[in-house]
């Protein structure tokens, strides 16, 4: 019987690449080329600077290699390892990283771009925008992490944002520091002053550090923050050393300033900003923000009548007129003297302040159902600036120091646009 032929097994075909497991092998054969190239022009720049290959005598040789270390690239196909050489005596510096690069993070450290040019800028402008703007750290992170293959670390985010201005070639410290010290106009319709609060680490702790801010209004109306400076409270020394500011920058005068007239009840009145700005600025008038002394007085009020006398206090500063207004101040001070006497001494406390806007065009205060209290009756204009900075700032948590915290202040707020109004 003849014999059968061997059983032979049929050939199986390799299977197919997925498109997506292509191109993994296919970035990583390119990284390792380019890995390949890196170090091989580095090897040849060594070379050049020793005038010998390795293990190479030659006359001109001006020194001698000495093995070398890992480096870790950042490239747009991923992170690459490098063995970068060195010589004995420590002048070899390779152009393949750049050694102004801002990004000093070990994960996160170099690309083969020069400052002016190339991704390295791109990306770094793009991590300060995001941080600038408001994005987490986290969320940076991610972002870049989608463009680079890598991400770096929440103090690399901070630190790079703080290091470099978005879209110039400055320094953020340095734009900030020359925008701090310009040179300010010699008078100002409107001075707000007012205190905002930052969390920021002093040493291992967290704390409520203000912020003390002057924002202007120029003789046609246009707003700027003229300066601000971080305190430890809100005390006279504090003021006076940003009211010296302003004066030595330039400021004369101020027609009027707005301040929350937030200062301890049992306190002397020259202890506080008030007395700090009848000393610098004695011809200027002075407008205490209503909506902080409503505050002030509704404090001293049962919850359950205080949407009653809110609204006959309101009346008293909607009048169109400063008569009128002291009519219904007394009216309302007759009407809960008996009942409500810590709060009618506490709204008589420095109420005349509280009237100043009479004074001024009406424009300037006039009550609108759009806007509610206008222009120079409050300090809303200043709080209303510092709310768009901390929808930025909130997301960034605690800053790591004082300096960290003017720096992104200052970048947010050249982000943003104020609105001119009637004087």
């Amino acid at each position: 019987m003849p014999s059968s032929s061997p059983r032979t097994t049929p050939a199986v075909p390799s299977p197919m690449l997925s498109p997506e497991a292509f191109r993994t092998a296919l970035k990583q054969e390119a990284r390792i080329a380019v890995r390949c190239v890196l170090e091989s022009a580095m090897q040849e720049e060594l070379t050049f600077l020793l005038q010998a290959d390795r293990h190479e005598r030659t006359p001109g040789r001006t020194g001698k290699r000495n093995g070398g270390y890992l480096r870790e690239l950042i490239t747009g196909l991923g992170p690459l390892t490098l063995q970068v050489p060195r010589d004995r005596e420590g002048q070899y510096q390779t152009r393949v990283f750049d050694p102004s690069a801002l990004l000093r993070d070990r994960r996160f450290a170099r690309r083969p771009f020069g400052k002016a040019q190339g991704p390295q800028t791109e990306v770094t402008q793009l991590l300060t925008g995001m941080f600038v703007g408001g994005v987490s750290q986290s969320q940076v992170g991610h972002v870049v992490e989608s463009l680079l293959g890598t991400a770096p670390s929440a103090s690399t985010v901070s630190r790079t944002a703080l290091r470099r201005g978005s879209g110039t070639a400055h320094d953020l410290q340095a734009a900030c520091d020359t925008w701090r010290k310009r040179p300010l106009q010699a008078q100002y319709r409107v001075i707000y002053l007012d205190g905002v609060y930052f969390s920021i680490c002093h040493e291992d702790q967290v704390d409520s550090t203000p912020l003390l801010v002057a924002l202007g209004v120029d003789l046609t109306g246009h707003k700027e923050v003229l300066g601000f400076v971080v305190a430890g409270q809100e005390s006279a020394p504090a003021w006076q050393g940003l009211l010296d500011d302003l004066k030595q920058r330039g400021v004369q005068k101020a027609d009027l300033f707005v301040t929350d007239g937030a200062v301890p009840e049992l306190c002397r009145r020259d202890e506080g900003l008030i007395g700090v700005l009848e000393r610098a600025f004695p011809e200027s008038k002075r407008q205490r923000c209503i909506t902080h002394k409503m505050r002030n007085v509704l404090a001293k009020v049962p919850q359950r009548a205080k949407k009653e006398v809110a609204a006959c206090l309101k009346g008293v500063f909607a009048q169109p007129s400063r008569p009128e207004a002291q009519t219904h101040l007394d009216a309302f001070c007759a009407r809960y003297q008996t009942v409500y006497p810590e709060a009618v001494t506490t709204l008589r406390r420095d109420v005349d302040s509280c009237l100043t806007f009479y004074d001024f065009p009406r424009e300037m205060w006039s009550l609108s159902i759009v806007e509610g209290w206008k222009h120079i009756r409050t300090t809303n204009a200043l709080e209303g600036l510092f709310h768009t900075v901390r929808l930025r700032t909130d997301k960034i948590g605690a800053f790591r120091n004082e300096a960290s915290c003017v720096l992104i202040v200052y970048a947010v707020l050249q982000t943003v646009q104020l609105r001119r109004i009637s004087v």
